[in-house]
This record gives structure tokens, C-alpha cells and sequence, in this order.
């Protein structure tokens, strides 16, 4: 059953500066970082600025312009990390597989005949996220 959007979420709490990440690209209305968490290397995180539980309860409008920043830094993501394709994941509630409960798209870069890395909860080394980082950011608008 959904519930209402809470604003103490993982996300909400980056968006406020309270937690860090690790910024890939920013606007007035969203925010993508790298996965601390990746599935694969380069794995990034697209997400609105206004608050959205998920898919379901975004205004119309706001949902196109995200999936509009997911294709942009998708296309870097591609790019910056030599991979052969792509997965993008959107998940909603809990029994949909959602953890955090702030809309949000995972752009996994995917390379043949390589399997995604398990959600195993293990965390990517920082110097890691920041290297990945700074290669998306040099293939954005490229």
C-alpha cells in the first residue's frame, strides 16, 4: 500500500546537503549522482528535485523533464564509460522492488557477457565514485 512521500528520505536528505554524493550533474530541477552501491561501474542515479514518492505520484510534467535528464546523462554514461549498452531501472513501492521513496531512474552501463554485480549493500570506494564521477561529467553535451 503507498504512503505519503517522506521527507527524510536518503535522497531528500542529499538534496538538503546533509548527506554527500557524488554529483555527475545538476539543474534547477534534478540531481544525478553515482550509486554508492553500483551494479556495474558508472552506475548512476537520476532523481527530481520536488519531492516524489515515485512514478505513480509525480506531476506529469516533471516526470517528462527527469526522463529527459535520464536520456542526457545516460548518453554520457554510455560514452564516458565504454559500455556496450544500457539498463535503466525505475522501481515503485516496496513490492515493485523500491528502497528509497523519492522518484528515482538507475542508468547501469552494460558490457557483454558481464552480469550485474548483486545488491549485495556493499559500498564503492569513494576515490572509485569520484573517478567515475568526473569521466560522466567530461561526456556530458559531447
Amino acid at each position: 500500500m503507498a504512503t505519503s512521500y517522506d521527507p527524510n528520505n536518503v535522497f531528500a536528505k542529499i538534496l538538503d546537503g546533509e548527506l554527500p554524493s557524488h554529483k555527475v550533474y545538476e539543474d534547477d530541477r534534478t540531481l544525478a549522482f553515482m550509486d554508492v552501491m553500483p551494479r556495474s561501474n558508472g552506475h548512476v542515479l537520476v532523481i527530481p528535485k520536488k519531492p516524489a514518492r515515485n512514478l505513480l505520484d509525480a506531476e506529469p510534467e516533471e516526470l517528462g523533464y527527469v526522463v529527459g535528464v535520464v536520456q542526457t546523462v545516460a548518453k554520457a554514461v554510455k560514452k564516458a564509460m565504454k559500455a556496450d549498452g544500457l539498463t535503466i531501472q525505475q522501481f515503485n513501492e516496496e513490492a515493485g522492488g523500491q528502497v528509497v521513496f523519492h522518484l528515482h531512474f538507475h542508468i547501469v552501463p552494460r558490457y557483454e557477457g558481464q552480469p550485474l554485480r548483486p545488491h549485495t549493500g556493499e559500498f564503492e570506494k569513494p576515490e572509485v565514485l569520484t573517478a567515475n564521477a568526473e569521466k560522466i561529467k567530461a561526456s556530458l553535451g559531447k
